[in-house]
């Protein structure tokens, strides 16, 4: 039983026309798949694989090599929250505020709360110095987080 949807294999293939080969693709597809999905489950890498003229394998290294995606039995929370720990956040409590958040969520970087809320991930560095220390709320920044802060901001990511 086919894992992607018509309408998701129709906006692969509109990615091969972008690039010079196929194999190009493959990261695109993986976010795409990834972003609506959740995850990428072992189904829809032998599915991009064959879209992409590529072995299943090649998806697979592709997708491994980056620790972004999740795969099979790995799925997202509706909400991803990361937390920088680059020099500039670990120098104004990016790690304390790491361990805020695990046991305000109950939960450790790379886990999910039960409810399938959010996911709790940490960073090397998310581009947001200025803002240390500083959190990825799916792709949008939030700056200067105080344990106050992030105590709101999971409140509001639970209720979503």
């Amino acid at each position: 039983m086919p894992t992607l949807t018509d309408d998701q294999k129709a906006r692969i293939r509109a990615f091969v026309a972008k690039y010079p080969k196929k194999q190009a693709a493959t990261l695109p597809a993986l976010h795409l798949v990834h972003d609506e999905n959740r995850t990428v489950s072992n189904e829809a890498v032998v599915e991009i694989a064959d879209l992409l003229d590529l072995h299943p394998s090649e998806v697979q290294d592709t997708m491994t090599f980056y620790a972004f995606f999740k795969g099979e039995g790995e799925k997202l929370g509706r909400t991803r929250l990361w937390v920088c720990r680059g020099l500039a956040c670990a120098l104004r409590g990016a790690n304390e505020l790491i361990d805020h958040c695990e046991a305000k969520l109950g939960i450790h970087c790379g886990q999910t709360t039960e409810d399938g809320a959010i996911t709790l991930e940490f960073a090397e560095c998310i581009g947001a110095c200025d803002g240390a220390p500083a959190c990825l709320r799916d792709d949008k920044h939030v700056m200067d987080v105080t344990p106050e802060k992030a105590d709101k901001m999971i409140q509001e990511l639970r209720a979503l």
